[in-house]
């Protein structure tokens, strides 16, 4: 039997990446890395994340752009703005932002 970590944060939940400038809104969550070797491998041996964690996907923005980041739970802190994200996909997957929780409401057909 797998023991699946529980996720300390949410689907439409709001985070920021805690050593690089960007926030995002998670997506999707993976409950241990779930992504390539390569990817692993691209990320520098005294920066690498422990596996057996939840792993977020996140529609991330910074200052210049907006794209999809994976990132370890140990990396993410809540993001306290209580601001929207201007990604452009949000809408693909979320019905709007409910100001008073600070989240993204999920769209129903996208429901796991």
């Amino acid at each position: 039997m797998t023991e699946f970590n529980e996720a300390k944060f949410q689907i439409g939940q709001i985070v920021r990446h805690r050593l690089f400038a960007f926030r995002g809104v998670i997506f999707d969550v993976d409950p241990e890395f779930n992504n390539t070797e390569e990817w692993w491998n691209s990320i520098p041996a005294e920066a690498r994340p422990r596996k057996d964690q939840p792993f977020y996907h996140l529609l991330a923005e910074n200052e210049d752009t907006e794209y999809v980041a994976y990132v370890s739970e140990q990396n993410l802190l809540v993001d306290e703005t209580a601001e929207p994200v201007r990604h452009p996909q949000v809408r693909d997957y979320f019905a709007g932002f409910d100001s008073k929780k600070k989240q993204y409401k999920l769209r129903g057909h996208r429901a796991h």
